[in-house]
């Protein structure tokens, strides 16, 4: 986080934050909402969520990449100088991609993904990981890259264990790349509408529940 966000944050310790302002779609793009309609699924699910306005400006790209974090509540925020700005996730807090051989991943906000601790397949065929950071998404285009790289704690292709269908008890996994937190990983198989809990985090963050900030 920048040092003038901490400064700010302790000169304004009790800024109310905002939510319904911002959203993370599932391509790792920043999106506003300048109507403060970004906030919730609304009444018929995920058919109705507000696309918003794409962020294109690079220097405010970088500085919300830079002060982006989650609350102990599993939600996830932009913290802007004193006050925090609550974000929609249209998937996860992160979308993961590769980047060079490996493959390596990096977060949208240009993280490098060192620690693995789990894997997800939810019954639409998208790919998560908990990492290091917090969960993340897979990106789509990357997606089959890395299920053909992963292979079981004996070396067994992950797509052969998949094939005709998902286990129902975790498999464990071999580390996607070598490195110095490289570890095994379990996978596991869930509905999609199941991920946010089993992950840990909120897709549609909303105020305490007592008003007070969070």
């Amino acid at each position: 986080m920048d040092d003038q966000v901490v400064a700010a944050m302790s000169r304004w310790p009790d800024v109310p934050a905002v939510f319904g302002w911002l959203s993370l779609n599932r391509q790792g793009q920043w999106r506003i909402h300048p109507q403060g309609n970004g906030g919730s699924a609304g009444s018929h699910g995920e058919a109705v969520l507000a696309e918003g306005e794409a962020i294109t400006n690079p220097q405010i790209l970088q500085f919300i990449n830079r002060n982006y974090c989650g609350d102990m509540q599993g939600r996830w925020y932009f913290q802007n100088g004193p006050q925090r700005v609550f974000v929609r996730l249209d998937s996860a807090p992160y979308i993961l991609r590769t980047i060079g051989a490996g493959p390596c991943l990096q977060t949208h906000n240009d993280l490098p993904v060192r620690d693995i601790h789990g894997w997800w397949v939810d019954d639409e065929g998208r790919l998560y990981a908990s990492t290091e950071h917090g969960p993340g998404l897979i990106a789509g285009r990357d997606t089959v890259g890395v299920f053909e790289a992963l292979r079981t704690a004996d070396g067994q292709a992950l797509l052969d264990v998949l094939d005709p269908a998902p286990p129902k008890q975790p498999v464990m996994l071999a580390p996607l790349y070598a490195g110095s937190q490289a570890r095994t990983a379990p996978m596991h198989f869930c509905p999609a509408a199941q991920i946010p809990q089993q992950m840990g985090f909120t897709r549609f963050p909303a105020p305490d529940a007592d008003g007070a900030p969070p």
